[in-house]
């Protein structure tokens, strides 16, 4: 993890961005309960944090909030997501990062009892961000599909899988999944998002051949022409 207070010497460049960090089921591959999507909301939330994000702007999503109250975490719902993103972009106006971390399905992310869809995920976005720069990063199966739909020049998007892939390590021994293992610890190894991206990828490249996990994922990445000069870099 990265430590707060390190050298980070552009740690203003993020401190006025919104954030919202999604876990979006409770539940192994298995159906057995887990927490591995609770643990990736909780430390991508506090390596953001590190890395420059204001923690007064970030805000925390679970499927079973009740669980988590030292996170003043908030029901993973669209409708909650899209109500406080909106509200955080009033206030932190200089761009938005969304961060989702569930299973995925060929039709969207998996979000409590529902489906989040590619359109409504699009709406949501634009509704609240606008022009503004924004990242969003998917960590779910399938979830290259969501890149079509929200591809645009203002925005970066990450993606666990390519559009009809399946991604790994939500069994009910692992701490993350893979993509959101791999995300935290390139961390450290990166500057800005553009190489965390690339390192994410690699990671995950490496573990599931190092497990035998095929096929392979293909985590996508996606910057759009006017976001590339708008990413600070945090070291």
């Amino acid at each position: 993890m990265v430590i707060a207070g390190s050298a980070y010497v552009q740690a203003g460049g993020y401190s006025n961005w919104a954030v919202v960090v999604v876990a979006g089921d409770w539940h192994a591959h298995d159906g057995s309960p887990s927490e591995i999507f609770d643990n990736a909301r909780r430390d991508v939330s506090q390596a953001l944090a590190d890395i420059g994000f204001n923690p007064s702007n970030i805000v925390q999503f679970s499927v079973r909030p009740q669980r988590y109250s030292a996170a003043h975490a908030q029901r993973s719902d669209a409708g909650t997501i899209a109500d406080t993103l909106s509200g955080l972009s009033d206030r932190a106006t200089s761009g938005c990062l969304l961060y989702f971390s569930s299973h995925g399905a060929p039709s969207g992310l998996v979000l409590g009892e529902t489906i989040l869809t590619p359109p409504k995920l699009d709406r949501i976005v634009s509704e609240s961000c606008g022009e503004r720069p924004t990242i969003i990063v998917i960590s779910a199966c399938y979830s290259g599909l969501f890149m079509n739909a929200l591809e645009t020049p203002n925005r970066m998007i990450m993606t666990a899988a390519r559009r009809d892939r399946t991604s790994f390590g939500c069994g009910g021994t692992n701490r993350y999944p893979y993509f959101d293992a791999c995300f935290l610890s390139s961390v450290d190894e990166a500057s800005g998002f553009r190489l965390l991206a690339i390192r994410t990828r690699q990671c995950v490249v490496r573990m599931e051949k190092e497990t035998g996990m095929a096929p392979p994922s293909e985590p996508q990445i996606f910057i759009g022409r006017a976001i590339a000069s708008r990413l600070p870099a945090w070291r």
